[in-house]
């Protein structure tokens, strides 16, 4: 059964267009009308091998917040339905990756149970602005709006790190990366992996 999912969501702020595919190699088409935001949901996709197009457009004239935040309700929406019982999936797993000075390790559990804890960010990296649209603050919105609408736990630790483009790039890469692994199937697990029977 194809892991897939598409879905359209439109508000007064935003309309967002989005598919993936879970099994696939992480080819991307992004178009999220934020330009760091497209440089962070591209590598989101590539490193995750999730294949993952994104036509979004929103109210970005009075400020990058709604559609980034949207992009991530409709992101783990998608995510969430792709997976649809978890059967046979890995469930847990961890990444820690570097960008130059920056370091971040993200830990998932596919859980059905939405938590979200960000640590580590230096003082001051909410305030920043990169690439002239996004702040700061809201590489912790995006992690916390895909937790809760995929349903998933995740802890995101930025270890170190100097540059805001490095440590946010850093974060979503290791966010990537720990998805990949814990959305694979595991040829060796019969069913779905929880004591509960359910996910």
């Amino acid at each position: 059964m194809a892991r897939t999912a598409t879905i359209v969501r439109e508000t007064s702020e935003s309309k967002v267009e989005l598919s993936l595919n879970l099994d696939g190699t992480g080819k991307t088409d992004i178009d999220t009308s934020v330009p760091f935001y497209n440089h962070m949901m591209t590598a989101l996709g590539k490193h995750s091998l999730i294949d993952l197009t994104i036509k979004a457009t929103g109210d970005t004239d009075i400020d990058a917040h709604h559609t980034v935040e949207d992009i991530a309700i409709v992101f783990g929406e998608a995510l969430k339905q792709a997976l649809g019982d978890k059967r046979g999936i890995r469930r847990f797993a961890d990444a820690t990756v570097s960008l130059d000075e920056a370091l971040a390790k993200a830990v998932v559990d596919i859980s059905g149970r939405p938590y979200c804890v960000c640590t580590g960010e230096p003082e001051g990296f909410e305030y920043c602005m990169i690439g002239g649209h996004f702040t700061g603050s809201l590489v912790r919105h995006v992690m916390e709006s895909i937790a809760m609408h995929a349903g998933i736990c995740l802890h995101l630790q930025v270890i170190s790190g100097r540059d805001p483009h490095h440590i946010a790039e850093a974060e979503f890469k290791a966010l990537a990366r720990a998805l990949r692994f814990a959305i694979e199937p595991d040829p060796r697990v019969d069913g779905i992996p929880s004591t509960k029977g359910a996910l």
